[in-house]
C-alpha cells in the first residue's frame, strides 16, 4: 500500500471531488467545491516528491522529469480510480488528483433528462459535451456510454489522457485507450480507429484541429462520436468548433459541423443548499433542421431563441435549467446569478449586490 492512499481513502470519506498535495503547504481537499486544508504537517519538496513517486509509472517519471509536467491514471482497487497530474512549481514539485467512483452511475441516477439517454442510441453523428473544468462532463459522457453498453451490441472505443471511468464489456465490446501509453495523441488513435471497426467512439477531449477535423469525418462516414470542449454553452461550442480553422476553411467546415452534429450538452455544477452535494444545471442543443441551416448560414447568434421554443425536442438553455433549480430552491440565489447568461432574470432574486461588480 502506498502513503499516498491513506489521503485518497480520507479523500473518498469527506465525498472530496480533488485532493491538492504542493511542496511546503498542507494538503487541500476541494468538498463540493471549496478547498478544505487537510490537518496534516507541511511536506518538504524531497519528502513529497518520493510520496509521489511511489505511485507514478517509471516512464512518466522520465517524461515530467523533462517535461515538467505529467498525466496518468492511478487506480485503488474496491475504491476509485485517479486522474492525476503532477507539475513543477516555485518551491517544488505539485499534483492534483481527481477522483473517478468505481460505479458508473446512470443518467437516471445522476437525475439527468430523458433526453441524455436518448444520445446513446443515435445511429451516427458528432456529439459534444462541454463546460468548464471540474463540471462532470465526464461522468455524463460515462453515463452515456454506459447506456450503450447496457442495450445496444456495437463496439465501443474510448480515447482519453488518462482513461477514467473503466466500463466493463456488457452487450457491447469495450476497447480503453489512453494518450501516451497505448497510443501517441488523440488525433494517432483516432485515425486508427477508423480502421478498428467501431460503432461508437468518445474522445476525451477535442483538442486541436486535427483532432476535430478527424472527428467530423468519424462522424459523417457512420460513426457515432462523443466528445469533449472547454466551452460555457451551445452556441459558443459551435462557433468554438468553426474558429479553430483557419478562416479560409472555415465556410466549408460550418457545411461540414452542420452534416455531422447530432446534440451539444454543455453543463455547469452547483452546490446544493437542500441537502449535501452537487447538482448539474444543463444546457441541451438537439441539431434540427433549423439549428443546422443556422450553423450553415453562420447565424448561431439565433440558436438560443430555437432552444427557448424546442422544449418538445429536449432542449433547453442554460438560465432555463438554472432558474429550474432556483425554483426548487436547490442552489443559492448568489450562484444562480453568476453561473446565468442573461443576468437581467436573476438580479431579483439576490438579498445583496452582486460580488462580481463587472457584471452589473
Amino acid at each position: 500500500m502506498a502513503q499516498i492512499d491513506a489521503f485518497f481513502k480520507l479523500m473518498n470519506d469527506e465525498g472530496a471531488s480533488d485532493l491538492h498535495m504542493v511542496a511546503d503547504q498542507q494538503p487541500v481537499l476541494r468538498i463540493r467545491g471549496d478547498m478544505e486544508r487537510v490537518k496534516f504537517k507541511v511536506m518538504k519538496n524531497d519528502e513529497l516528491k518520493a510520496m509521489l513517486y511511489e505511485v507514478c509509472p517509471e516512464a512518466k517519471i522520465k517524461v515530467f522529469e523533462e517535461t515538467g509536467d505529467i498525466d496518468f491514471g492511478y487506480e485503488i482497487p474496491g475504491l476509485a480510480r485517479y486522474r492525476c497530474n503532477f507539475f513543477n512549481q516555485k518551491n517544488g514539485i505539485g499534483a492534483v488528483f481527481r477522483e473517478i467512483p468505481s460505479d458508473i452511475l446512470s443518467v437516471e441516477q445522476l437525475g439527468l433528462p430523458k433526453v441524455i439517454s436518448r444520445l446513446a442510441h443515435l445511429p451516427k453523428g458528432l456529439v459534444l459535451v462541454t463546460g468548464p473544468t471540474g463540471h462532470g462532463k465526464s461522468t455524463t459522457l460515462a453515463a452515456i456510454v454506459d447506456e450503450a453498453n447496457r442495450t445496444r451490441k456495437d463496439h465501443i472505443l474510448t480515447i482519453e489522457d488518462p482513461i477514467e471511468f473503466v466500463h466493463q464489456s456488457n452487450q457491447c465490446i469495450i476497447n480503453h485507450r489512453e494518450v501516451g501509453t497505448h497510443t501517441k495523441g488523440f488525433s494517432q488513435a483516432l485515425r486508427g480507429a477508423l480502421r478498428e471497426d467501431p460503432d461508437i467512439i468518445m474522445v476525451g477531449e477535442m483538442r486541436d484541429l486535427e483532432t476535430m477535423t478527424l472527428a467530423m469525418e468519424a462522424a459523417m462516414t457512420g460513426h457515432l462520436v462523443f466528445g469533449t470542449l472547454h466551452t460555457l454553452n451551445a452556441m459558443k461550442t459551435v462557433d468554438r468548433a468553426i474558429e479553430m480553422f483557419p478562416a479560409h476553411q472555415q465556410a466549408q467546415v460550418r457545411s461540414t459541423l452542420a452534416d455531422a452534429l447530432r446534440a451539444v450538452v454543455s453543463q455547469t455544477l452547483f452546490k446544493r443548499i437542500d441537502v449535501k452535494g452537487r447538482v448539474a444545471a444543463l444546457e441541451i442543443l438537439i441539431a434540427t433542421p433549423a439549428v443546422r441551416n443556422m450553423i450553415r448560414e453562420a447565424k448561431t447568434y439565433q440558436i438560443i431563441s430555437v432552444m427557448q421554443t424546442g422544449k418538445k425536442y429536449g432542449m433547453a438553455t442554460m438560465d432555463d435549467a438554472i432558474m429550474g433549480l432556483l425554483d426548487k430552491r436547490m442552489i443559492s440565489p448568489d450562484d444562480a446569478y453568476s453561473n446565468s447568461i442573461d443576468k437581467s432574470k436573476f438580479v431579483k432574486y439576490l438579498r445583496k449586490p452582486p460580488s462580481d461588480f463587472t457584471e452589473v
